[in-house]
């Protein structure tokens, strides 16, 4: 993805997710990867918009604790240590900022949406909405 670190963190999560999860679907999203020039400009084209989460998983959750639903979890990660606001609260650069945004349409939306920084933060994540 936009790093080998941020790679690796997805290829640990895609491992885990087909040896704990074999039967949910979910898909990766392209953006972070390093692409040729104009790949990424035929990858511009046919997205909709930018900030869009790293990881969908395709599974509806009725959370009954909180009496709600969301219809599918969408997960934007970061590597281990990475920040995601300052310590005003602000998002850590203009890019996070572009998926705060996206994050707060998708939970309006009807989905849970987040960030989760490093592998067991996303794990606990996973766990939490596939079980």
């Amino acid at each position: 993805m936009r790093n080998d670190a941020e790679y690796q963190l997805c290829m640990a999560i895609s491992t885990y997710l087909k040896l704990q999860y074999p039967k949910v679907l979910f898909h990766f999203d392209y953006a972070g990867l390093n692409l040729s020039k104009a790949q990424s400009g035929k990858m511009k084209v046919i997205q909709g918009e930018r900030g869009f989460p790293d990881l969908c998983i395709y599974k509806r959750k009725d959370d009954l604790v909180v009496n709600t639903c969301f219809n599918a979890l969408f997960i934007e990660l970061k590597k281990e240590g990475e920040r995601i606001f300052k310590k005003n609260g602000e998002p850590a650069s203009d890019h996070i900022a572009e998926q705060v945004a996206m994050i707060e349409r998708l939970n309006k939306a009807g989905y849970y949406a987040t960030f989760c920084v490093g592998f067991d933060e996303a794990r606990h994540v996973i766990d939490w909405y596939l079980k």
